[in-house]
C-alpha cells in the first residue's frame, strides 16, 4: 500500500495576527448517543446546535478546548520542533473579508494537497464529491460564514458502526505564511480546510493523518464496505469491475508503491502516493473497443504523461462527440489513461460503496446484497496456544456467527465479510493488531481464512449454497474490538427503499420484508394476479409513488406515459407486465426518485434542463446539448421543466434506448452511426 506524500512547497496567502476569543464552557451538553445519521452520536460530548447558539448569544467566537490550537492538535513528530513553534492559528475572517464555505459548489478541484501528507485522505475526499449522495452526509448544509456565524462548524464521519458528529473551531494552521494543511483552489473557499481539521481530530491530530490509508478514509466519509485489489496481480475481471463500481456510483481511489517521498517519474506518475479514481468507460478506438481510466491527483497538479494523457495523439482517433465530453487538456492534477496503463503504474485499487455492488458485474438477475452487523470484544483463548488456530476447536470459543447461502453462480462472488478493528479515540497511531477471521461450514471444517495487519480486514467469496459462520480472531494474545459485516448476495432482491443507495437507511433490515414490498404491490393491482396492462399500471403509479410531496408536486402519470413505459418493459410485447418485468420497472422507478430529489436542489417539485443534465451524467448515460434540448422539449412543461412522472418516462426512454444501441454496435462496424445519433434519432420519434 501506498505511504502518502506531500508536493512539494507553493506560494500561499501571507500570514496575519490571530484575534482573542474566549473560553466556553463544556459542562452544558449531553452526553452522546449512538446510532446513525438520523441518531448521531457526538464526539467528545459536543453538541452543535448548543454550542453555536451560546457563542452567538455572547457575542464570543468558539474555540475548541478538546482540540485547541496549538501543538498538541499538530502532533509532536509531524515538524522539526523549531518549526512546531512557528505555527500560527488563524480564522478564514482574518484572511478575507468575505470568506465562504462552499462557492459554486463542491468539487475535487477545489482541493490543493498541503505540506502534510493526506493523499490518502483526500483522495477519498475527492471522491466523496463526485457522491451527492455520500457528501451531503458528511458536510452538513446548516453552517457558514454569511449568517449564525460564531467560529464554529461540524462534520460527519462513520467510526465503528456509528455516524459520529465532530465540532471544531475555524482557527486554521499555517507555517511560514503558508497552509499546513489542505488549502482550496479558490482563495475564499474553505470547507476543504475545515473539513480536514474536523478528520484530524477524530483522529486525534494532523500528525495521525500524514500517512494512512485510503480504504480506511472511503469507510470513514460512506459507513460502507471496500475492498482492494491488487493491480501487480490484477484480477482477470478488473474492467468489469471498473465498469460495475462506475456505473453503481462507487468511490473508488488507487495508489503507487515506492517509500521515496516527492519522488515524480518522467512519465507523471508520483510513487508513493494515493489517487482519486474519476471514471471508467469503454469507447471505441481505430478498430477496437479501448477501456480507459480516468485518475485524479490530489496535489492538484502533475498528470501523466503517457497514452490517453492530455495533449497525447490517440484522443485525434477518438469520435468527436465522445472526445467532447471526455477530453480536458487543463493541468488540474485529472488524466486519463488505458486500463494497461493503470495497472502497470498503480498497485492498487480500491472501491467502496454500502453494498458490494461493485461485484454485480455480469449478473443478468435481479439482485442485491443484505447484510447482518455485529460488534462485540475478541478475547485470547485461555486454554489453546496459539499454533491451534487451524482447528475449529480453537477458534470456536470466541463469539461465532452463522449466515446462509442461498444465491450461487460460479462465475460471480456471493459473500463479503469485513472485519474492523476499533482504535481507541484519539489512538490512531496506536499498534494495530493482525486480525482475521475463519470461515467454516457447519461440520466446523476451517474453509477459508484470511489475516492482515490493518483496521480492515475485507475479502470476497464465492461460496456453494449452504450454512456457515463467521469466527473473528487475532494471531495476538490481546484482546479487541471489533465490528464485523456479513454481506450475502441474494436473488430476485428488490431495491426499494434505496437500500444500496442510501447509508442513512438501515442495512441489516430482514431480506424477507424487502422482498415482499414489490411483490404486494403488484400483486393489488394485477389482473388476476398475473398481469398488468396499462390503465392498472396508472393507478398504481399514481397511488404509489406520488405518496410523496416532492415527487407529486409535477403531476400525475397520464395513461399515454404510462402506455409508453409499459411498451419499453413488456418483453413478451403483449400489453402487460409480469410480475419479473415489473420488478424491474419498480427498481428503476426508485432509482429514479432517489435521483430526482438528490438533483431537485432547491425542492420544487421540477427538474430544470441544468439538473436534468447532472441527473443524466450521474445515472452514467450519454447526453449532449441536442439531446438534452429534444427531452426538455417532449417530456418538459413550458418553462421547460420536468417534474417526477415526466422525468421517469424521460429516462427510462433514453436509458432503454442506450442498452439497445449498445447491443446493435456488438455486431461491429455495420453500425453506421454514434450513440449520440442514435439517441437524436428516438427522441424524435
Amino acid at each position: 500500500m501506498a505511504v502518502c506524500v506531500s508536493p512539494p512547497s507553493q506560494e500561499r496567502g501571507t500570514m496575519l495576527n490571530l484575534s482573542s476569543a474566549l473560553r466556553l464552557e463544556q459542562g452544558m451538553q449531553t452526553a452522546g448517543t449512538t446510532g446513525g445519521l438520523q441518531n448521531l452520536r457526538k464526539f467528545n460530548n459536543q453538541d452543535f446546535e448548543h454550542l453555536r447558539s451560546l457563542c452567538l448569544s455572547q457575542g464570543l467566537l468558539f474555540e475548541d478546548d478538546t482540540f485547541p490550537a496549538d501543538i498538541s492538535s499538530i502532533g509532536p513528530n509531524l515538524l522539526p520542533k523549531d518549526e512546531l513553534q512557528q505555527i500560527v492559528w488563524k480564522r478564514p475572517k482574518e484572511l478575507l473579508r468575505n470568506p465562504f464555505l462552499i462557492m459554486d459548489g463542491v468539487s475535487r478541484f477545489d482541493i490543493i494537497q498541503g505540506e502534510i501528507g493526506d493523499c490518502w485522505m483526500l483522495a477519498a475526499l475527492g471522491s466523496l464529491t463526485m457522491q451527492k449522495r455520500f457528501l451531503e452526509n458528511v458536510l452538513p448544509k446548516d453552517q457558514g460564514f454569511q449568517s449564525d456565524y460564531a467560529g464554529i462548524f461540524h462534520f460527519r464521519f462513520w467510526q465503528f458502526g456509528d455516524w459520529v458528529d465532530v465540532v471544531i473551531d475555524d482557527r486554521l494552521p499555517f507555517l511560514n505564511g503558508n497552509y499546513l494543511s489542505v488549502h482550496p483552489r479558490t482563495s475564499n473557499e474553505f470547507w476543504p480546510s475545515l473539513l480536514e481539521k474536523a478528520y484530524a481530530k477524530l483522529q486525534g491530530s494532523y500528525q495521525n493523518l500524514h500517512g494512512g490509508y485510503i480504504s480506511d478514509a472511503l469507510v470513514d466519509f460512506t459507513g460502507g464496505v471496500q475492498m482492494q485489489f491488487s493491480l501487480k496481480d490484477p484480477p482477470p475481471y478488473l474492467e468489469d469491475i471498473l465498469k460495475a463500481a462506475s456505473k453503481s456510483q462507487c468511490l473508488m481511489g488507487c495508489s503507487t508503491s515506492g517509500r521515496m517521498r516527492n519522488t515524480v517519474l518522467r512519465n507523471g506518475i508520483v510513487q508513493g502516493h494515493a489517487y482519486t479514481v474519476t471514471g471508467a468507460v469503454k469507447i471505441r478506438f481505430k478498430n477496437h473497443w479501448e477501456h480507459i481510466i480516468r485518475v485524479w491527483n490530489p496535489w492538484g497538479h502533475g498528470e501523466w504523461k503517457g497514452p490517453w494523457s492530455d495533449g497525447s495523439p490517440e484522443w485525434d482517433y477518438v469520435e468527436p462527440e465522445i472526445k467532447e465530453e471526455l477530453y480536458r487538456k487543463k493541468n488540474d492534477g485529472e488524466f486519463w489513461m488505458s486500463c494497461e496503463s493503470f495497472r502497470e503504474q498503480f498497485s492498487w485499487l480500491c472501491v467502496c460503496n454500502c453494498t458490494p455492488t461493485f461485484l454485480d458485474f455480469g449478473d443478468q438477475h435481479h439482485t442485491g446484497w443484505s447484510v447482518d452487523r455485529h460488534i462485540n470484544l475478541w478475547s485470547p483463548l485461555l486454554t489453546t496456544g496459539r499454533s491451534d488456530y487451524s482447528s475449529a476447536g480453537a477458534v470456536s470459543k470466541n463469539p461465532q456467527y452463522f449466515f446462509k447461502v442461498t444465491n450461487y453462480d460460479p462465475k460471480s462472488y456471493n459473500v463479503v465479510i469485513s472485519l474492523i478493528q476499533k482504535n481507541a479515540e484519539g489512538m490512531q497511531d496506536a499498534q494495530k493488531l493482525k486480525i482475521g477471521f475463519f470461515i467454516t461450514m457447519e461440520n466446523s471444517k476451517v474453509l477459508k481464512q484470511d489475516f492482515s495487519l490493518t483496521r480492515d480486514v475485507s475479502s470476497c467469496f464465492n461460496l456453494s449454497p449452504g450454512t456457515y459462520a463467521v469466527i473473528p480472531a487475532t494471531t495476538e494474545d490481546r484482546e479487541f474490538e471489533f465490528v464485523l459485516r456479513i454481506f450475502v448476495k441474494n436473488q430476485d432482491y428488490n431495491e426499494n427503499a434505496n437500500s444500496q443507495l442510501n447509508p442513512m437507511l438501515p442495512m441489516d433490515v430482514p431480506r424477507q420484508k424487502q422482498d415482499s414490498s414489490y411483490k404486494a404491490i403488484f400483486l393489488k393491482y394485477a389482473k388476476q394476479g398475473s398481469a398488468i396492462d396499462a390503465l392498472q399500471l396508472q393507478q398504481l403509479l399514481n397511488d404509489m409513488v406520488l405518496q410523496d410531496e416532492m415527487t407529486s408536486l409535477g403531476g400525475e402519470f397520464s395513461f399515454d406515459s404510462c402506455r409508453a413505459i409499459l411498451a419499453l418493459m413488456d418483453l413478451n410485447s403483449n400489453g402487460q407486465l409480469t410480475l419479473q418485468e415489473f420488478g424491474s420497472l419498480w427498481r428503476s422507478v426508485t432509482k429514479y426518485m432517489d435521483l430526482f430529489k438528490r438533483e431537485d436542489r432547491n425542492r420544487s417539485g421540477f427538474l430544470d434542463v441544468s439538473e436534468l443534465k447532472s441527473a443524466i451524467q450521474t445515472a452514467g448515460l450519454p447526453v449532449n446539448e441536442q439531446i438534452l434540448r429534444l427531452m426538455a422539449l417532449r417530456y418538459g412543461d413550458v418553462y421547460r421543466r420536468m417534474g417526477f412522472a415526466d422525468f421517469v418516462s424521460c429516462m427510462l426512454r433514453l436509458e432503454t434506448m442506450t442498452y439497445a444501441f449498445q447491443n446493435l454496435a456488438k455486431g461491429g462496424p455495420q453500425v453506421l452511426m454514434t450513440v449520440m445519433e442514435w439517441l437524436t434519432l428516438v427522441m424524435y420519434i
